[in-house]
């Protein structure tokens, strides 16, 4: 008969009761490969940045509107300084929304790990980001707008359309705010009101870098899945397998079984 023997060690349960484990764990192999993916592609952006020139004035009187494809093609007729001048705004704040995670004492005693697993959050995003618009090298909606100067135009960022990069970091940074706070606090009240804030401000960003003509509607969209998914996935990554509450041992004569109170 197998003897099934439930363990319950104060000793054992009495420091995870009274101490508060971090939801994340540093693996420095991990670290080097995602740090050293984000400067590959940062580092590799600006290669293929060096062999773009800007578009000749008879290149850009070449351009066709009708070119563009349905879904994209209303995106051509915006231009807005405004929208524009608004949406860095939105971006430059989102950068800030991620350091709110660190009001409350329990995320800020793992400043160190936070940090660590943003800086790699941001620089992915950048990285890839950048890569993608050297690459594909598509024009932005106002480079077919007539009513759009041609020196604007002819700067080299006319080239770099897909995907936003607005958009990519806004929703990096906000999923990632989202993300963490979740993980610390897997039981507020809160979490519906945190991810819904995350997922409305890089939508509200995409709006108004379609209406500044600087973006078509699927660079928006393939920017605001490509942060998500960064933003998401970093500290998923992280995650500490010794979270789980319940968790069974073979021994010898039959199977441990610890539970974890607290976390």
């Amino acid at each position: 008969m197998i003897q099934i023997r439930i363990v319950f060690l104060l000793l054992y349960l009495f420091p995870l009761i009274l101490i508060a484990q971090s939801p994340y764990h540093i693996d420095w192999k991990k670290e080097s490969i995602l740090i050293g993916s984000g400067m590959l592609t940062y580092s590799g952006s600006y290669y293929l940045e060096s062999k773009i020139n800007p578009l000749t004035i008879e290149e850009i009187y070449a351009l066709d509107r009708a070119d563009i494809n349905s879904f994209d093609r209303k995106a051509s007729f915006f231009f807005s300084n405004k929208a524009r001048r608004t949406s860095d705004v939105f971006r430059t704040s989102s950068y800030l929304v991620s350091s709110l995670v660190l009001i409350n004492k329990k995320p800020r005693k793992d400043f160190t790990k936070i940090l660590i697993l943003y800086g790699e959050t941001v620089l992915l995003t950048k990285g890839v980001t950048r890569l993608s618009k050297r690459s594909a090298k598509r024009l932005r909606p106002f480079i077919y707008n007539d009513l759009v100067s041609l020196s604007e135009k002819q700067k080299l960022k006319a080239q770099f359309s897909f995907f936003s990069g607005h958009v990519s970091a806004t929703s990096s940074n906000c999923f990632f705010t989202a993300k963490v706070f979740s993980d610390y606090f897997p039981d507020s009240k809160y979490k519906p009101l945190v991810w819904t804030g995350a997922a409305l401000i890089p939508a509200a960003t995409g709006y108004l870098r379609v209406k500044a003509g600087r973006h078509f509607y699927s660079d928006v969209i393939t920017g605001y899945f490509v942060g998500a998914s960064i933003g998401i996935l970093v500290p998923h990554l992280h995650k500490n397998e010794k979270d789980k509450k319940l968790s069974f041992y073979p021994i010898p004569n039959g199977i441990y079984v610890s539970w974890l109170f607290a976390r």
